[in-house]
């Protein structure tokens, strides 16, 4: 799910992503499962607004692109990718936050979670790009099945094929994470201030919600440059991968309309992606933490 959202519950100021306790080095495999899992569940129960947005976006149009029909096309893609994803992504992201550690008043802090928040978009990416590659192919063109669509990028483009958009993808979360957290962090603030007492778990999964859909809006732009690029025939201008070329061509053809072509799909997709995917991991996480914990 693109710009995943990091919640920080607040026993003490700041916490371990999403789990209340104090700051420690971060249990590795409860990250990658709770990751895992929290992106699946994501990515299967918000997949026909992805479609939407996805065939909003297209060149050819929404309607050429499949409408409302086969909204699930391309799912085997992004059920396939959606595990590794979010699990690479919290694990990088706990890794960097338990090595770039501060005290937890640190007014540091903030600068600590985009860090590693990039970090983990970086190294997510490698696997995401290429499920994301198959899936959006797979969408504007529900006739052909994902495991075809596959088999044809490897054969007419090669291992390069499947990383087409990394850079507009890279370019697309790094921007989010900093629109959203700074965003986030004042709102939990600004909500503590008003109540004299720290928000809550649901509170602060509030805050989120708002902050990414915000963050999903300034970056629909660079979010429309990236599909316009993994769509794009072989050879035409827009497979290079320049993202300035592809949003000047967008801007040329469609005007602004077309530069925040899916945005409410989009919008609503991250808002609400926000509370299942870190409901989803906040439990499964404390789950394995307590599991471990009890082991011998």
């Amino acid at each position: 799910m693109n710009g995943v959202a990091i919640r920080f519950c607040s026993v003490s100021k700041y916490s371990l992503c999403g789990v209340c306790g104090a700051m420690e080095r971060p249990g590795f495999m409860a990250s990658l499962v709770a990751g895992g899992v929290a992106g699946v569940s994501v990515d299967l129960i918000l997949y026909p607004l992805d479609t939407i947005k996805t065939r909003l976006q297209s060149p050819q149009g929404f309607n050429k692109a499949g409408g409302f029909h086969g909204i699930y096309a391309g799912v085997p893609s992004a059920a396939i990718g959606s595990f590794p994803n979010a699990a690479a992504f919290f694990i990088t992201y706990e890794y960097v936050k338990w090595f770039l550690h501060t005290d937890s008043s640190s007014y540091l802090m903030p600068v600590k979670h985009m860090l590693a928040a990039s970090a983990g978009e970086v190294v997510a990416c490698l696997i995401r790009v290429p499920s994301e590659v198959v899936k959006q192919r797979a969408q504007v063109s529900s006739s052909s099945r994902t495991f075809q669509i596959f088999s044809n990028v490897l054969y007419q483009e090669g291992i390069r094929g499947l990383y087409r958009g990394y850079t507009s993808t890279v370019l697309r979360e790094i921007p989010f994470s900093l629109v959203q957290f700074p965003l986030w962090e004042s709102l939990k603030a600004l909500w503590s201030w008003r109540q004299d007492h720290v928000v809550d778990c649901w509170q602060s999964a509030v805050c989120g919600a708002f902050a990414g859909g915000f963050a999903a809006v300034v970056t629909t732009p660079l979010d429309v440059a990236k599909t316009r690029i993994m769509l794009a025939k072989v050879g035409s201008s827009a497979a290079s991968g320049n993202v300035l070329s592809a949003l000047h061509g967008v801007w040329r053809t469609q005007g602004l309309a077309g530069l925040f072509a899916g945005v409410f799909p989009r919008t609503a997709a991250i808002s609400l992606g926000g509370f299942i995917f870190l409901g989803a991991y906040d439990q499964t996480r404390s789950l394995l933490l307590e599991l471990g914990r009890g082991s011998p």
